[in-house]
């Protein structure tokens, strides 16, 4: 039996500028994403990932094409209710938190707009669900680690209990040492409580780790689609993704010499 699609992106176009500055940053993508998968959205920068997933979120009206997300399609401007389906977690923990917001202020105000109540029980539930505890409260952003303020965004994202979670490179901006917690914990998070998600990274090593299947994406298209097992094997269908391949195993002497050895011939 197949799975129900929980996310349907179809001919997605989305461009900017007008005259001899257009540029059609996202050129015709489709995909589905089926209810409690996790699903990757790679490539270079600015290749129109992020720019998905801010259509996909209600951050960007300006788009053509269709999106439907549990079987209904996206309204232009989304009501309230598409926000308590769909949340999205930011690259940056220190530009997405309210630096004069406390942690309580951050967590209880999507309750508030929401009309939901029982906010001191919700609260700290959240926050013992992504790692904080509820001694972290009362805290402000500056009071927090990278990882802490990560964390607490999930918690945000999470404290509507959304069916959908957009993820826009959500540990690219943190230490090393934190990257592996961060992506840990979205893994449990997602098990837990069924969460659809889409990973956007251009770090190949995240996208297995979290995702069944990927889609590659160059110059706004959607170049091929593979799943992890295929990506686990090097089996890319186009060059490019070879390319991307290869690039994210980091510096090969012997490609290196390679290179070298054909530019001089």
């Amino acid at each position: 039996m197949t799975e129900p699609a929980m996310i349907d992106v179809n001919t997605l176009r989305i461009s900017f500028g007008h005259g001899a500055s257009l540029v059609h940053a996202v050129d015709g993508v489709s995909f589905t994403v089926r209810e409690g998968e996790t699903f990757g959205l790679v490539g270079e920068s600015g290749c129109g990932k992020s720019t998905v997933l801010r259509a996909l979120c209600g951050l960007n009206p300006a788009w053509s094409g269709d999106i439907s997300i549990a079987g209904a399609a996206l309204a232009r401007p989304p009501d309230r209710a598409f926000f308590r389906r769909v949340q999205m977690v930011f690259q940056d923990p220190y530009g997405s938190l309210h630096p004069r917001h406390t942690v309580n202020t951050t967590l209880g105000e999507p309750l508030a707009i929401h009309g939901i109540g029982d906010r001191d029980r919700r609260i700290v539930e959240v926050l013992e669900q992504v790692g904080l505890g509820p001694a972290f409260r009362y805290r402000y952003p500056h009071q927090l680690s990278g990882g802490q303020r990560q964390r607490l965004a999930i918690a945000r994202a999470l404290i509507l209990e959304p069916r959908v979670l957009l993820l826009d490179e959500p540990t690219s901006a943190l230490d090393v040492s934190v990257q592996a917690e961060i992506l840990n914990l979205l893994t449990d998070l997602r098990r837990a409580r069924g969460l659809t998600c889409i990973l956007v990274s251009h770090d190949l090593a995240v996208v297995a780790h979290m995702c069944n299947r990927l889609a590659v994406m160059m110059q706004g298209r959607i170049v091929e689609e593979l799943d992890v097992a295929a990506l686990a094997e090097g089996r890319t269908a186009t060059e490019y993704g070879t390319g991307l391949l290869t690039a994210s195993r980091g510096y090969d002497r012997r490609l290196a010499a390679a290179f070298v050895e054909k530019t001089e011939e």
